[in-house]
C-alpha cells in the first residue's frame, strides 16, 4: 500500500497527540479550579504551562516532517477527560475529590507517556534526530508530572480522603 508506512503512521500519531494535548489544555484549568488542595492546584497549573510548551514542540515536529500542525480526533483522550469530568461532578465538595482528580490526571499522563514513547521510538527509527530530542523532552516532563502526582497522592491527598 503506497503511503502506508512508518512515516505515515508517525504523522497520524502526531496528529492524534496534537488533538489530545489541545484537549488537555482545555481540561486542566477546570481540574485546577475544582481542586481543593493548594498543592494539587499548583501542580496542575505547572503542568498547564508545560502542556502549552509541549504543543509548541509538536508544532516544531510537524515542521520537521513537512506537515501542517493539525489534529485528528482522539476518542481515547476524550473518554479519559470525560471520566475526569464525571469525578469532578460526582465528588464535588468531598474529601475524595482531589484523590479522584489525581487519578484522572494520571490517566491522562499515562496515555501521554504511551503516545510519546511510541513517537520517540518511531522518530528514532525514521532518523528524525531533531524530532526525537523534542519528543524526548516532552516524555521526560510527562513522566515527572506522573511522579509528582503520585507523591502528592500518597503523601497527603489519599490519606486525607480516607
Amino acid at each position: 500500500m503506497p503511503g502506508k508506512n512508518l512515516k505515515a503512521l508517525f504523522v497520524h500519531q502526531l496528529k492524534d497527540t496534537y488533538f489530545a494535548e489541545n484537549a488537555i489544555l482545555k481540561a486542566l484549568p477546570k481540574m485546577a479550579e475544582a481542586a481543593r488542595s493548594d498543592d494539587l492546584r499548583g501542580a496542575l497549573g505547572v503542568h498547564l504551562q508545560e502542556t502549552r510548551e509541549q504543543v509548541k514542540r509538536l508544532d516544531q515536529v510537524f515542521r520537521i516532517v513537512g506537515e501542517k500542525p493539525e489534529g485528528v480526533t482522539c476518542k481515547a483522550i476524550q473518554g479519559i477527560i470525560a471520566e475526569g469530568e464525571e469525578v469532578m461532578q460526582d465528588f464535588a465538595g468531598s474529601d475524595a475529590l482531589d484523590a479522584g482528580l489525581i487519578a484522572a490526571a494520571q490517566a491522562v499522563e499515562h496515555y501521554e507517556i504511551t503516545r510519546y514513547g511510541t513517537l520517540l521510538a518511531w522518530a528514532r527509527q525514521l532518523g528524525l534526530g531533531e524530532a526525537e530530542s523534542l519528543i524526548k523532552e516532552t516524555l521526560v516532563e510527562e513522566e515527572n508530572t506522573d511522579e509528582i502526582l503520585s507523591e502528592l497522592a500518597e503523601g497527603a491527598v489519599n490519606p486525607a480522603a480516607a
